[in-house]
């Protein structure tokens, strides 16, 4: 397994700050740059109030100041970036901003070292492309915050080496993230496209005074999201349909494309996409096996259920 030991950070933004976090609590060293005298200074205290908020919940491992003393902030690009293994970048999504980061990058960095982007739409190929070490550069996309969302999408550019991204990969793993390898660029990647098309809907339906905000909010909270913090949407359906995702589509396909033709977009799940999901979820799940991963699902969603109660009576108990 690939092992690395230091982590630089080109951005103090918020997901700057929260990928330090993630990475110092698995024992690695991290320099923020941040050229800003004042977002620095702030740096350090954000900081240890997370850390501490951290070891409050038990998601903390070690003492804070251990942990906050093995990230530290520096003005100075070249100095965050000396003998480090890995970069994250974390400015602007500004094309401009980027592109002069990472030509300033490939200058201070081993040529080996992968240069990582926390973009949250753009593709790496409209800002490192002109590199001449470009093969080792990739977007990193973390949820937010990444130190409780351990989701990481890596987006390789087509010049991007696969053995970089698989040695990303590992890094991320061994921080406790999970990460998934997009198999093309495109703009939002995969975690983006899917709320932004949640996003669109719930726009729609406010201004067509079919529901209000907090009842859209609820009904995520509520219903969708408890699905979805056990299992993904195609596991959702899979299992809410006796014989599968095939019978799922089949029994609501029709009213859910009479939905999108509804919204402008024209994108039939044709037979030949449906029977490629489907193949897909019978090889992760076999239908002679489905019985009992709907009690599976039952039994994750009767602890998420606990847990609620459990805090709705703790939030009674402090009024």
């Amino acid at each position: 397994m690939n092992q690395f030991k230091n982590v630089a950070v080109a951005g103090g933004g918020s997901i700057g700050v929260a990928f330090a976090l993630q990475f110092a609590r698995a024992g690695k060293s991290v320099r923020i740059f941040e050229p800003s005298p004042e977002r620095g200074a702030l740096i350090p205290g954000e900081i240890r109030a997370k850390l501490e908020m951290l070891g409050a919940a038990g998601l903390l491992e070690g003492e804070a100041a251990v942990v906050a003393a093995r990230i530290q902030v520096t003005p100075e690009l070249q100095s965050a970036a000396a003998d480090c293994d890995l970069v994250l970048e974390c400015v602007p999504e500004v094309v401009d901003i980027k592109r002069e980061l990472f030509a300033q990058l490939e200058r201070h960095v081993g040529p080996d070292v992968p240069l990582c982007s926390a973009s949250s739409a753009l593709p790496a190929s409209r800002f490192c492309s002109e590199l001449a070490t470009r093969q080792r550069c990739l977007v990193t996309h973390p949820g937010n915050p990444p130190y409780l969302i351990p989701i990481v999408e890596l987006v390789p550019a087509p010049f991007t080496d696969a053995a970089v991204v698989q040695r990303c990969s590992a890094y991320f793993q061994q921080v406790g993230m999970s990460p998934v390898v997009v198999q093309r660029e495109v703009e939002g990647f995969v975690f983006n496209r899917l709320q932004g098309a949640l996003l669109r809907e719930a726009y729609c339906l406010v201004r067509d005074g079919v529901a209000s905000v907090e009842d859209i909010d609820k009904v995520v909270r509520d219903g969708l999201g408890l699905r979805w913090s056990v299992i993904g949407p195609f596991e959702t359906v899979d299992l809410n349909t006796r014989g599968g995702i095939a019978a799922h589509a089949q029994k609501l396909g029709p009213a859910y494309e009479r939905m999108g033709r509804e919204r402008g977009q024209n994108d039939p799940w044709t037979d030949e996409l449906v029977a490629k999901v489907a193949a897909q979820r019978r090889a992760l799940l076999p239908l002679d096996q489905w019985e009992a991963r709907v009690g599976w699902r039952d039994q994750q969603l009767m602890q998420l259920a606990k847990m609620r109660q459990a805090r709705a009576a703790n939030d009674d108990a402090a009024r």
